[in-house]
């Protein structure tokens, strides 16, 4: 097996297992919970691979932008700060955020 296809499959399995892991949900009810952990699951299956993608393509707009404008540093490092910054991830925390302040939700 050739160091690339070692390096693949362990991302791919460090992937598998990141979106599969069961996330840390507090809710009384047990249908809740799951709803939640299957909306977590299913947001991050679409959200980390995008999130790669976003920072790799920035990375390199970042390399580009320092060569095409001259040597400015100060507009990559924006490009980079702005494209890897997080979430890497979708919590229950970033799912709240997200929502914003709903009284409803709250009520129990």
């Amino acid at each position: 097996m050739s160091k690339r296809m070692k390096l693949s499959s362990l991302g791919i399995a460090l992937l598998v297992t990141t979106l599969l892991s069961p996330l840390p949900v507090s809710a009384a009810d047990p249908n809740e919970a799951a709803g939640i952990a299957v909306g977590l699951t299913a947001g991050n299956m679409w959200f980390v691979p995008i999130k790669a993608i976003s920072v790799v393509m920035g990375v390199t707009a970042g390399a580009v932008s320092f060569v095409v404008s001259g040597g400015n540093a100060e507009l990559t490092q924006q490009i980079w700060q702005d494209t890897t910054q997080g979430p890497y991830l979708i919590t229950p925390e970033v799912a709240r955020t997200a929502v914003g302040n709903r009284p409803e939700l709250n009520q129990k």
